[in-house]
């Protein structure tokens, strides 16, 4: 028996010892993460022929070299890795050969030494780039009238969205048009699930897909939000979407109130669904898997508000995997139009970096939302807030009070009272007497500015208690802060300066009786909330947004100016009011909402493809790079006062003069666009020659990254030939060439002229030229450098015709060496 207890103790404490050695050894398990993997051989677009979509997709030559592709991929994998300690998420296998794995870094590693790979990078996940626009860009007098009215303008274009999805039931996206789409170059599917029927599919909304493995390796994602379907859980997605292509003239209605009629750039354009972004998280495997499926399918244009928000780590940021899959839908002959980002104003912050990839940035409109607020002593107020007046009369005057002063009191302690009762975030906080019927003062304090606290919970405070409504000040604390007009379902308005906020605080102490102990005992203070509904359409036009990401272009971290402009160009994305899905699962204050009034490069980007959709409808033969050209050559760079366009600055209200860096070629002219007069080409083997020529990389990585050896190389990198010219440091003297084709009917004379860069003088050989339809003329650009001035500096080269085209070449130049 003794023996017996001793083998079971001995049996006991192996098995602790093994239970410890098992937790132990899973403590330091490795944390897998997805990997995006490049591998040697032509993808499908391109094997044996440059040609765009020479498959058929039905055939049984394409069947046959799908599965010789996946079956290479699954063979890497398994001869490298143990058999079940890895997922393949995706095969890619039309515009880059490759695939996307869920694996340990220590599995990357063996992976990245296997015979085939070329290149595997970490998924650095994906993020969202967060009406009027049309009449701002003289759509519907311009290009609408050229293209037989809003109901063919974009007829026969199919722009692709990879986004967070589509409401399928919303009017911007209702078929209207009786008959069958021309579009036998595109070629879709509508893949179903929950609240997405087959009937989704409409002919306005012409293909529907979702891609969702990379989101499901990395998250348990939320079934009540995250649905595996293309519906649009967020809104993101919609409102791009209709922002490019939605319907002509849907009435724009919230909370019962008539904001004006909403349109997309190419109301008649259809649309192609891509979802890969969801609720709870983004990964790049998606968006890749989902960019490569749109090229496949033919779209015209595609669409990326969405995108890393960060540089590759490993290599230069025009090598990332994300940016080569760009290039190569270029490639295949799809525009790509990219969110320049919101990360401005500062510097070097845009997240789009390659020359194939138009990057939009954002600016404003001469539309805003004027909220007003009258006080007691006959003082009216600016501020920001669409809702309606208190009491529905503007100059009807309730009790004022400031939130700190109705807090609720027991035995002289507060109860029930979080933090920050002065932000109006808990209905609990407030004695219900004082705050019924009352304008409440509530007060930007920590936890706004440490985003804890939103405006949902003040709503939902006033709802609550039954105030007649509120003000949001700002806090000297905290300063000014930026407000954008949100609609309110109760009257409120923000005050978002601190002067302002102080001469309402000045108005209600002077109103206000307290008692010894600084208690507020009456409250003699007044205040009405005005219209904040209706817009108003005055002041400058366009102003670069705040938000708005800056160039210089960068090729690394340490951010390293390149020779590309970037951002390309301007677009509205500041207060764009588009389509919205009622479930809003990342901002309830919008639940219930079929329209949002939102700002962002996300709001910029579909503007331009609704544009280029156009273009392309109007000149069907036209490559991606002549339409980023018409749009940059005949950009504006001066606002509606005839000025030069200004940009916002870090502080609140503040602008300065703005330069390439800010807007690129300047806001974009759609009416102009349709015909420039000249443009710049360029094809994929000058990209191949452009990166060849970049001093920070070698052929090697090149090659790993595009499958291409470096067999030619631009003499500069600046001398690809783009519809700029950003030169990142000339010393002495420098000449460049631009290549110039005539794309109009008649034959043209055009004479050059320059605006000289500071500390550099520009001379362009020939001084005039004469070129014949579809010709071509080569112009040299030479540059001296007068100043060493160690930034920056900026001008133009102007072409103007004798048939009334004029072309504007930017130029951004940086004098570093007189001798």
């Amino acid at each position: 028996m003794a023996n017996k207890a001793n083998i079971s103790a001995n049996s006991s404490s192996c098995a602790a010892l093994l239970v410890l050695a098992i937790s132990f050894i899973g403590c330091f398990a490795e944390e897998r993460d997805i990997y995006l993997v490049l591998i040697e051989g032509e993808p499908l677009a391109f094997h044996g022929s440059d040609d765009k979509r020479r498959f058929d997709l039905n055939s049984d030559a394409y069947k046959g070299q799908t599965k010789r592709l996946m079956d290479s991929h699954d063979r890497i994998l398994q001869s490298t890795l143990e058999i079940g300690s890895y997922n393949k998420l995706y095969s890619f296998k039309y515009t880059v050969n490759g695939f996307a794995v869920h694996l340990t870094p220590t599995q990357a590693k063996k992976l990245e030494n296997a015979p085939q790979v070329k290149l595997v990078e970490r998924d650095r996940r994906a993020k969202l780039m967060t009406s009027y626009t049309p009449q701002f860009l003289g759509l519907p007098q311009g290009v609408w009238t050229q293209r037989g009215g809003d109901k063919n303008a974009g007829e026969g274009i199919v722009i692709g969205f990879v986004d967070t999805g589509i409401n399928p039931s919303h009017p911007s996206f209702a078929n209207y048009n009786p008959f069958e789409p021309n579009i036998s170059h595109f070629s879709g599917d509508c893949e179903t699930g929950p609240r997405f029927p087959l009937s989704s599919c409409n002919g306005k909304i012409v293909s529907a897909r979702f891609f969702s493995a990379g989101a499901q390796a990395v998250a348990t994602l939320n079934t009540s939000v995250d649905f595996l379907s293309p519906f649009d859980a967020v809104g993101h997605g919609s409102h791009v979407a209709s922002t490019a292509a939605g319907n002509a003239g849907v009435p724009v209605v919230v909370d019962g109130f008539f904001y004006g009629l909403a349109s997309g750039m190419a109301p008649c354009a259809r649309i192609a669904v891509y979802k890969a972004m969801y609720p709870t998280v983004g990964t790049l495997a998606d968006v890749i898997a989902a960019i490569d499926q749109a090229t496949m399918d033919g779209v015209d244009i595609l669409t990326l508000s969405i995108g890393p928000d960060e540089p590759p780590r490993d290599t230069i940021t025009m090598l990332g995997i994300f940016d080569v899959l760009m290039l190569f839908a270029r490639r295949a002959g799809v525009f790509v139009v990219q969110a320049a980002g919101n990360q401005g104003p500062a510097p070097s912050t845009v997240v789009s970096y390659s020359p194939w990839a138009v990057a939009a940035a954002s600016c404003t409109t001469d539309r805003i939302y004027p909220g007003s607020l009258l006080l007691g002593n006959g003082l009216k107020l600016g501020g920001v807030g669409l809702s309606g007046p208190t009491c529905g009369r503007p100059l009807f005057l309730s009790k004022l009070v400031l939130a700190r002063d109705v807090i609720l009191r027991v035995n002289g302690t507060f109860p029930r009272t979080p933090q920050y009762i002065e932000e109006c975030q808990y209905p609990e906080a407030f004695e219900p007497s004082l705050v019924q019927g009352s304008v409440v003062i509530c007060t930007f304090s920590d936890g706004f500015y440490n985003q804890t606290s939103t405006l949902t919970a003040v709503i939902n405070t006033a709802i609550t208690l039954g105030f007649m409504g509120f003000i949001l000040i700002a806090n000297s604390h905290y300063g000014d802060f930026v407000a954008e007009p949100i609609p309110f379902a109760v009257p409120g308005i923000l005050i978002p300066k601190v002067s302002t906020s102080e001469i309402i605080l000045q108005y209600y102490e002077q109103q206000t009786h307290r008692d010894e102990r600084g208690v507020a005992i009456k409250f003699n203070a007044q205040a009405g909330i005005g219209e904040g509904r209706v817009a108003s359409f005055e002041g400058r036009a366009p102003i670069v947004s705040r938000f708005s990401s800056r160039g210089p272009d960068f090729t690394d971290l340490s951010r390293n100016p390149t020779d590309v402009l970037k951002p390309d160009v301007i677009a509205p994305g500041h207060q764009i009011w588009a389509a919205w899905s009622p479930v809003s699962a990342l901002d309830p204050m919008l639940t219930g909402c079929n329209f949002a009034l939102l700002s962002g490069t996300s709001m910029a980007t579909p503007h331009i493809a609704g544009i280029a959709a156009l273009i392309k409808q109007h000149n069907p033969s036209w490559t991606p790079t002549m339409i980023a050209s018409a749009i940059s050559s005949t950009a504006t760079k001066y606002d509606n006062y005839g000025q030069l366009i200004m940009a916002e600055g870090f502080e609140i209200t503040s602008t300065y003069n703005s330069t390439h860096f800010d807007f690129g070629s300047g806001l974009v002219s759609a009416t102009r666009a349709l015909d420039p007069g000249l443009v710049l080409s360029v094809e994929f083997e000058d990209y191949i020659s452009f990166l060849c020529s970049l001093a920070d990389t070698d052929p090697v990585s090149i090659k790993a990254a595009t499958g291409i050896w470096c067999n030619h190389s631009l003499s500069h990198p600046a001398n690809l030939n783009l519809p700029s010219v950003t030169v990142s440091a000339v010393a002495k003297s420098l000449i460049l060439q631009r290549s110039l084709k005539n794309v109009g009917n008649k034959t043209e004379t055009y004479l050059t002229s320059v605006v000289q860069p500071n500390g550099t003088t520009v001379s362009l050989y020939p001084p005039w030229f004469t070129i014949a339809p579809q010709g071509t003329q080569d112009l040299a650009i030479q540059f001296n450098v007068t100043q060493a001035i160690g930034d920056f500096s900026f001008g133009e080269i102007v072409l103007t015709g004798s048939l009334n085209h004029i072309v504007r070449i930017p130029l951004s130049v940086k004098p570093v060496s007189i001798f």
